[in-house]
């Protein structure tokens, strides 16, 4: 017998079987119950995560001979002519290559025919975005009002990308990322089908490496099968994945929370050396400082930590809070994003961990935002040239509105010089007084900087990361 791949061996052929999407497979099958059949199907989802093989368990309940029913028997011509692709009623069409208006209108002239046997005809679009919006202009109609006998079923990985007035007639299901936990449970079904021995973290690698799509973690572990000898190792998987492991994170981590820079890049030097590439690092660690950040945040549950959570370090968890953990992992965001077109990629990653040795030293722009508001409210006039500690501001006469008042109205050598003059002045000061009165009173300016102040000024000019007692 010719091999077959697990993907395609442990392809779901029922809507029990169908992992992972237990909404989509409750609502299909009550239809089906109740009659409700819908001329229109838009699956939609990530790639990987059971959209064809749910439209082929559909077409397989509409055409069974017991049907339409929610159990296809599997052995009935039908069944046996979908499950083969063999079946003249139920025709798949790849989206990306019959994209264009000639497609549609074949498509169109073949729905006046009824099916050969049976009592639908189904046509199953993958990848259905790839159609043009002439494709999609000329499918309008027969969507809309197909022949009673004629069921569309679509399947697409970018919904935006489908026109509305496509989305409007048809009945949309979104199928969802399968959990870790629920793929590696099958992956371990599949190696006591097979008679292989796999360790279980050895399985939790290969289904997280899936990020939700069970025909990746099958390929992957098909790969995995064929150099393991029948004993999947978890070192394995780090070889052949290029994966760092917890125990080597813990020790990247222990050094930069030690502030050890010369440890943190030796590390990464040795993880180099060993095969691991900087890109897969950078994802190991952001997924490191995620699991820290949740235990940090409270959260102990093993399914979402990856790993039961005395087995991560507890220095770091120590040192670092949420906000400086929170930190690490924008840091790491941003490298993974720009390492892609460095010129030097294991030099930024050097740079990032000098960045996380310091981590604990780093101020939030909350924190940063509270020490300057203190800082304003003894911080007055220009702090570019901040006076030395107990010096004084230099004074500067600076006429009173009294004085200029007295200026404007007595002119020297008017008659009554004197006594108008003392008027002028007695008037402008009481007019003076009561403007001041009017006025909130204003706290005195210290003659030096505050801590506050001198804090600001110190992050500002670096020399607070210069010195380890500040």
């Amino acid at each position: 017998m010719a091999y077959e791949v697990t993907a395609t061996r442990k392809r779901p052929k029922t809507f029990d079987e169908l992992a992972g999407q237990e909404f989509v497979a409750a609502t299909l099958k009550n239809s089906l119950e109740t009659g409700h059949i819908a001329h229109a199907y838009l699956f939609s989802g990530p790639r990987g995560c059971g959209k064809t093989s749910a439209a082929r368990i559909l077409a397989r309940s509409l055409r069974c001979e017991r049907g339409p029913t929610p159990t296809p028997c599997g052995r009935c011509p039908q069944c046996e002519e979908i499950a083969r692709g063999s079946s003249m009623d139920v025709i798949e069409i790849d989206g990306a290559s019959n994209t264009g208006v000639n497609d549609v209108r074949q498509i169109k002239e073949e729905v006046l025919f009824p099916p050969t046997s049976g009592r639908f005809k189904i046509y199953i679009i993958d990848e259905v975005h790839m159609l043009s919006n002439n494709a999609f202009n000329a499918l309008l109609k027969t969507i809309e009002e197909p022949p009673p006998s004629v069921i569309f079923i679509f399947a697409t990985t970018e919904l935006q990308k489908v026109p509305a007035t496509i989305k409007s007639r048809c009945q949309q299901f979104n199928f969802r990322l399968i959990p870790i936990e629920t793929i590696k449970s099958l992956l371990a079904q599949a190696c006591r089908e097979m008679e292989i021995e796999a360790e279980d973290e050895a399985l939790f690698w290969i289904a997280r490496e899936s990020t939700g799509s069970l025909r990746d973690a099958y390929t992957l572990f098909d790969q995995v099968v064929s150099f393991s000898d029948g004993n999947i190792q978890s070192d394995i998987i780090r070889e052949k994945l290029g994966l760092v492991g917890l125990d080597r994170l813990n020790e990247f981590a222990d050094a930069c929370a030690a502030n050890d820079v010369a440890g943190a890049l030796a590390k990464i030097d040795e993880l180099i050396g060993d095969g691991v590439a900087v890109e897969q690092f950078v994802t190991d660690l952001a997924g490191y400082y995620h699991s820290l950040y949740l235990l940090k945040a409270g959260v102990t549950r093993e399914s979402l930590l990856g790993y039961p959570p005395e087995r991560f370090s507890a220095k770091v968890l120590e040192k670092l809070d949420t906000q400086k953990l929170a930190h690490a992992g924008e840091l790491l965001f941003d490298l993974h994003r720009d390492i892609r077109y460095s010129v030097s990629p294991r030099f930024e990653l050097e740079t990032l961990a000098s960045k996380l040795c310091w981590l604990d030293r780093w101020i939030s722009p909350a924190e940063l935002a509270e020490a300057v508001n203190r800082a304003g409210a003894v911080l007055k006039g220009d702090v570019s040239r901040p006076l030395a500690q107990g010096a004084e501001s230099p004074r500067v006469e600076i006429p009173s509105p009294a004085q200029r008042e007295i200026r404007d109205e007595i002119k020297p050598g008017q008659k009554g010089f004197l006594s108008e003059g003392f008027k002028a002045y007695k008037a402008a000061k009481e007019r003076e007084a009561a403007a001041l009165s009017a006025m909130p009173a204003v706290p005195p300016v210290q003659p030096h900087l505050s801590a506050d102040v001198q804090t600001v000024l110190k992050l500002f000019n670096g020399t607070i990361i210069k010195s380890g007692t500040e």
